[in-house]
């Protein structure tokens, strides 16, 4: 399966949380907006600040980050994907998360709609559903 993912997808694999993503060793190829690194890294760090992590969690979670991140497609934060952010979705949407929306949408354009949006984040699959998009994880 193709897949792109979400931030909430990756941080709930990366921190063990409850109920990941149950299609997750189904995935064959995942891509994601260049935007899913700075929201994964930062999260990590926001809670080592509130005391959240040891140095050792924060080290493991940093890893297994670099080591999911490796292995995804990464695609660029253009102006385009921002263009295309800015117009209007049918449902209301976070700045972050129609950034995310926006790039799943454009990339459908340019190589078909052979794919699924994975998000544990319901207003994001709703939005994303009202788009078109297969979703996962909700």
């Amino acid at each position: 399966m193709i897949c792109y993912l979400d931030s909430s997808v990756v941080l709930r694999h990366v921190f063990g949380e409850p109920n990941p993503l149950q299609e997750w060793t189904k995935i064959k190829q995942g891509f994601s907006s260049r935007l899913l690194r700075l929201e994964c890294f930062r999260t990590v760090d926001r809670i080592r600040l509130r005391g959240g992590l040891s140095a050792e969690e924060v080290s493991e979670r940093f890893s297994a980050l670099h080591r999911l991140l490796d292995h995804l497609g990464v695609l660029p934060l253009t102006a385009r994907v921002l263009d295309r952010a800015e117009l209007g979705m049918h449902l209301p949407l976070g700045t972050l998360d129609g950034i995310h929306l926006a790039t799943a949408l454009l990339w459908r354009e340019k190589h078909g709609a052979d794919f699924v949006f994975a998000t544990h984040d319901r207003e994001l699959g709703l939005a994303a559903r009202s788009q078109g998009l297969e979703v996962i994880g909700i």
